[in-house]
């Protein structure tokens, strides 16, 4: 498949969205994080959803990057999204996630080694990706170790992934090439 939309450059990105694009590549690793050189052609959508995508990473919220990470491969494990695969069990080893929590991710919340906390956040992302809503069972377990805000940055982090997940899709981003 080859992709839908061409990436920009800097006349199709405009020089706020091009040194985005340049300093995301760089940062990752790729000569060109294809994700962002493709969304940056839509303006100022595209820098809104840069600012909440950033605002679900954010430190300081209710679930760790360790965490954040094993949520954002269960998706795109789930949502068979190579793309963000590829990105996240990189940025996932930055952030503690080792070869054998990856493969215990790929199994599930049924994998063994989990903590209940774990087993719970896992439980719920199955539940939002098969169903788009989250069982009365999967909602307790989780909240047993989120209160009220962490519950909602946590269907947000969920959904901004499965939002991406569609998007690269659907626009048939090709995957990046890493140094």
């Amino acid at each position: 498949m080859s992709a839908r939309i061409e990436p920009g450059r800097l006349r199709r990105l405009g020089p706020a969205n091009w040194v985005v694009w340049r300093v995301v590549s760089a940062a990752s690793g790729t000569a060109d994080a294809k994700l962002f050189s493709t969304l940056g052609r839509a303006g100022g959508t595209y820098r809104g959803w840069l600012h909440f995508a950033a605002t679900v990473l954010r430190p300081g919220g209710r679930i760790s990057r360790h965490e954040t990470e094993l949520v954002i491969l269960r998706v795109a494990h789930l949502r068979d999204c190579t793309y963000e695969m590829d990105h996240h069990i990189r940025l996932g080893r930055r952030a503690g996630v080792t070869a054998e929590l990856l493969a215990n991710v790929l199994i599930g919340p049924s994998a063994s080694g989990w903590s209940d906390r774990h087993r719970a956040m896992l439980a719920v992302v199955d539940d939002l990706i098969a169903t788009k809503d989250v069982s009365d069972g999967a909602w307790a377990g989780l909240a047993r170790h989120l209160d009220d805000r962490g519950m909602i940055e946590f269907v947000l982090l969920v959904g901004q992934y499965d939002m991406l997940a569609t998007t690269i899709t659907a626009l048939r981003i090709d995957r990046d090439t890493f140094r």
